[in-house]
């Protein structure tokens, strides 16, 4: 595997707890997450302007890159590898946002340059949609049950109830930083889970 010999100082260490990540060693990983995990959030938060979408698209982000650390090549600084992963990761959840709104083209003019398309959040609940959603929280709460407890527990908190991870930190007495990294797993194991299924959710 080829090093980049202008890597910094930062990089390289970055790159030792790469290696050691990749060989299972998971404070390796919960350090890689507390040096970026700041960084990483206000480059979301920036994006998206909401600090709940923020923290859960950094967890997603850091989901993604852990998922797929052996694809990083060492011929670049992690740090970008992250970010690019955590970006293009939020370009997405943005994309499938703006399609949820419903798109009403303004004017009946032929001068198409200046007929701008008014975005409208359409409010009115669906009954179908309703039936769905209600449908699709059963199948996960379905799933959750079969979780370890600790798991469980962070998940139903998260996301039935709506805690922030604050509030779960709180009610648990455990450090923020702790109620992150292992919601990070609750929700990896929750995906591989739904994913091993025939439970579709998207």
């Amino acid at each position: 595997m080829e090093i980049n010999p202008n890597l910094s100082d930062k990089a390289k260490y970055d790159l030792e707890l790469v290696d050691s990540a990749v060989s299972g060693d998971q404070k390796a990983f919960a350090e890689l997450m507390g040096r970026y995990r700041d960084a990483i959030y206000f480059m979301l938060l920036k994006m998206v302007n909401n600090k709940s979408d923020a923290e859960d698209l950094t967890i997603e982000a850091f989901g993604k890159a852990f998922k797929n650390i052996h694809q990083y090549s060492p011929n670049y600084a992690f740090s970008t590898w992250l970010f690019k992963i955590a970006s293009n990761n939020c370009i997405d959840f943005l994309r499938k946002k703006r399609n949820n709104l419903v798109s009403i083209d303004g004017g009946i003019t032929e001068d198409k340059e200046n007929d701008q398309p008014i975005h409208l959040k359409d409010e009115t609940p669906d009954p179908e949609e309703n039936l769905i959603k209600e449908q699709k929280k059963i199948l996960m709460r379905t799933v959750v049950k079969k979780l370890k407890p600790r798991y469980r527990v962070l998940i139903e908190l998260r996301y039935f109830k709506e805690f922030s991870y604050e509030e779960i930190a709180e009610e648990l007495d455990l450090p923020l930083g702790t109620v992150k990294a292992q919601l990070f797993r609750a929700r990896e194991l929750l995906f591989n889970t739904l994913k091993n299924s025939d439970i579709k959710l998207g």
